[in-house]
């Protein structure tokens, strides 16, 4: 399963580490995703959905 996000499609983002040396190490920094049974398009699936989009109210969740 990817590490995107199935409402707003956030995914992992590359970068460096920067040392007090400055030496710089390449770091991948992923969106905190939640497994969460959400009513999306007319059926209750479950999905990969990042906290942002859970705490905003984009997903209705399904109890």
């Amino acid at each position: 399963m990817s590490k995107e996000c199935g409402i707003c499609g956030k995914k992992p983002i590359t970068g460096n580490n920067v040392s007090h040396a400055h030496n710089k190490t390449r770091t991948v920094w992923n969106p905190n995703l939640q497994k969460v049974r959400a009513q999306h398009e007319g059926s209750i699936k479950t999905m990969k959905v990042c906290t942002r989009c859970i705490r905003s109210g984009k997903v209705q969740k399904v109890v």
